[in-house]
């Protein structure tokens, strides 16, 4: 692939994710977009869907994981990159899953709130590609 091709796919492929983040509030069903902008340390959890929610959650995950193995492959058109970066993905999906729907079911009123903000940020942001973009770039052109 043609470097200039390899970098609009690129772009092309970061204003997705781009789109996601701004019409999060059409897409997805979450409450709790509105909630983390007011004082959440002090008020209870909204009133919420759960199954709504969780949906929600698992298909926003789940396109941003498409995008940005779209984007490692672009990157590295290696099929081990991709492999491993699915099976971490997996992982971190079901983790990530079962921790905020722990949290959630197990939140009694006002408390902090924090650990459920940074839970659902790394199930709905791709933060997981800006951690593996470098880690694999570092790890292929160091051993050459």
């Amino acid at each position: 692939m043609k470097k200039s091709l390899k970098i609009v796919s690129i772009v092309i492929l970061a204003c997705f994710l781009v789109l996601i983040r701004v019409y999060e509030d059409t897409l997805f069903y979450d409450p709790l977009l509105e909630f983390f902008k007011m004082d959440y340390k002090t008020l209870p959890l909204p009133k919420m869907d759960m199954l709504a929610l969780l949906i929600g959650l698992s298909f926003r995950f789940f396109m941003n994981t498409i995008i940005s193995l779209a984007i490692l492959w672009i990157v590295f058109k290696d099929r081990e990159i991709i492999n491993l970066s699915s099976i971490l993905y997996g992982f971190l999906f079901v983790g990530l899953f079962v921790a905020f729907s722990f949290i959630v079911f197990t939140s009694e009123g006002t408390g902090s709130h924090l650990v459920l903000f940074y839970v659902r940020r790394f199930l709905i942001q791709p933060l997981f590609l800006l951690i593996l973009l470098p880690a694999f770039y570092f790890q292929k052109y160091k051993s050459r």
